[in-house]
């Protein structure tokens, strides 16, 4: 029986927006000048995050999905896919505005497994940063005029934020990230995006991104709806659990430890990020030590585990 947590590797990749505190913030060896993303709890085919230790070392989560159920509590014939995505990333410039579609266009249009509701935490903004968070069309006929227009001040919303921040993002929604902006992201595992606006850059050959204008019209919700998140908090000897939201996809947690805490693994697996301090985890007899930029996953094979330290995560489940 595998009784121990599943640390896991992160995966890197460039982006024309990307900078370097992937490397000064959280200490990775990251592969280039402007890493924009380190996709550090993944099963999906487009990268699958490495496994570090124990039973399954240098097998990758995708592996440990389609060929060990038991550590996920799914019978082995299921196959559907794993369900979530879990991304650091900094943008050292503005991301493109983009939208993601939801489970019935993806699967049907794009032959994806899922759509792309997803959800920010902050980890830390420069004074002044913004983000794209919908738009202010009223009708679907005003929203194609405003992006045929590219009247992109008429038409996208923004919103000032901090450190500490939460923004749930909706399948749907018109969205970027603004520059000096750094967040931890916990999606739908899927990897389609539909971009609308990008500044009209260009890369290093002097090539402008790929538009996505139709499929975006057809995919964003219209009007924007804000939505309204019931936020709760509970205290568990050493450990403050704040839930940021609870939706059909998945539960997201931001856990303050400050001492020791015994837990119940209250889902099927649990995906644990820590984005401060540090902490050890004991299962049995074992301990586990882990540090900021630390991302493992509690399986189902756990039933019981105790947290010490002084530490700062974003937990998730579905």
């Amino acid at each position: 029986m595998y009784k121990e947590p599943i640390f896991l590797q992160p995966i890197f990749y460039e982006r024309i927006w990307g900078g370097k505190k992937l490397h000064t913030e959280f200490q990775y060896t990251i592969p280039y000048e402007r890493t924009g993303e380190a996709w550090a709890i993944s099963a999906h085919p487009n990268g699958s995050s490495k496994i570090v230790n124990g039973p399954l070392e240098g097998k990758t989560l995708l592996d440990a999905w389609n060929n060990h159920g038991e550590l996920f509590n799914k019978a082995l014939d299921n196959k559907k896919a794993y369900p979530l995505l879990i991304k650091i990333l900094d943008a050292d410039d503005n991301l493109s505005v983009q939208v993601h579609p939801d489970d019935k266009y993806a699967q049907e249009i794009a032959k994806e497994a899922y759509g792309k509701t997803e959800c920010w935490y902050v980890l830390s903004a420069e004074e002044g940063a913004e983000l794209i968070i919908g738009h202010h069309a009223k009708t679907r006929e005003e929203l194609e005029l405003l992006i045929d227009q590219g009247r992109w001040d008429q038409l996208l919303r923004k919103v000032g934020v901090k450190a500490g921040d939460f923004v749930y993002v909706p399948s749907g929604t018109l969205h970027a990230i603004g520059k000096g902006i750094m967040i931890l992201e916990t999606q739908q595992s899927c990897d389609i995006s539909y971009r609308v606006y990008d500044y009209d850059r260009t890369d290093s050959q002097g090539n402008t991104r790929e538009l996505h204008l139709q499929q975006a019209k057809e995919v964003t919700t219209v009007p924007h709806e804000t939505i309204h998140l019931k936020q709760t908090r509970e205290v568990y000897r050493g450990l403050i659990s704040k839930k940021l939201v609870e939706e059909d996809y998945f539960t997201v947690y931001h856990w303050k430890l400050e001492g020791s805490v015994d837990k119940i693994r209250e889902s099927d697996f649990l995906q644990v990020s820590l984005i401060g301090g540090e902490a050890t985890l004991s299962v049995d007899e074992q301990s586990f030590t882990s540090k900021k930029g630390d991302h493992f996953i509690i399986p189902a094979t756990v039933d019981h585990y105790k947290l010490e330290g002084n530490g700062e995560f974003i937990v998730s489940h579905t």
